[in-house]
């Protein structure tokens, strides 16, 4: 089964459709090179001090650097593009009242990287959460072309509707090969890996996924973007980064240090001196009044 391919101006619904039926999709051309450069500027020194893969499965020949919103300010408008952020609403709103980032790396596949193993990304929280319920809506941007030589993420359309025990055969893989500036979209529950790299070239892709507000975070956002950080950046993206809470009562702090004489209970917009954006969150302060 060929991946279906979208055009930037794609209803978000539709690509919701096409994750929940197939696993994955890519959508073409999304950002210029304007905005491929600037990113790719701003994360190279970074990727420069990153050490290669410890495993086979990292990739021995592989540079995975993380903590991007902190580092990139391009990072964080991608983050928050419209058509990727509505479509992962509309992807995982059925199970969650709020979505939050799960991770921001860019991953570097050097020549001579072997295919890593097929997995699906949603076992980082095992198999504790009922295959019921989608957990992820996954992004990898291109910013270099993606080939099939030069390791372009291999995925199996369909497998995530598969028991998990089943891997699938050979030629059931295909490849997400796409020009730069296109990105990729697959499930917590589509079986899928990076690509082996046969060119002579470095395969450079960021990959940008989406949780479910109650589930913890693969990158935990409040160390690789700590409150001294965060409290720079927009509210969307503080949110987005996991300070407000999930849920009544899900995500509220105690104030170690007492700075708020009046309240002991909190919501995590205050450490970052906001008030709270939302009526759950307000009734943490209210309880204590």
């Amino acid at each position: 089964m060929a991946l279906q391919t979208f055009d930037p101006d794609t209803p978000k619904e539709t690509l919701s459709q096409a994750l929940n039926e197939h696993g994955a999709a890519i959508i073409r051309d999304v950002i210029d090179a304007d905005m491929i450069s600037r990113m790719t500027n701003e994360v190279m020194p970074f990727i420069e001090t990153t050490p290669m893969g410890a495993d086979e499965f990292t990739g021995r020949q592989t540079q995975r650097t993380g903590a991007l919103v902190a580092r990139t300010p391009t990072c964080r408008e991608l983050v928050m593009n419209d058509l990727i952020l509505g479509a992962a609403n509309v992807f995982l709103g059925p199970y969650t009242e709020k979505i939050i980032l799960h991770l921001t790396q860019t991953i570097y596949i050097h020549p001579g990287n072997r295919a890593q193993t097929l997995h699906r990304d949603r076992l980082a929280w095992g198999t504790h959460i009922p295959q019921s319920i989608e957990p992820q809506f996954n992004t990898i941007w291109a910013l270099t072309d993606f080939t099939a030589e030069n390791g372009a993420t291999r995925c199996i359309p369909g497998s995530n509707k598969w028991d998990w025990d089943k891997r699938g055969d050979p030629e059931e893989i295909v490849q997400a090969e796409m020009s730069a500036g296109s990105v990729f979209l697959y499930s917590g529950s589509v079986l899928h890996s990076g690509g082996e790299n046969r060119s002579d070239q470095s395969r450079l892709g960021l990959n940008i996924t989406y949780t479910l507000g109650w589930l913890r975070q693969e990158e935990n956002q409040y160390l690789s973007c700590p409150p001294h950080i965060a409290k720079t950046l927009d509210p969307e993206l503080q949110d987005l980064l996991g300070y407000t809470q999930g849920n009544y009562a899900l995500g509220y702090y105690s104030d170690p240090d007492n700075k708020f004489e009046k309240y002991d209970i909190v919501p995590p917009e205050m450490a970052l001196g906001r008030k709270p954006n939302s009526a759950f969150e307000a009734s943490a302060l209210s309880a204590e009044d």
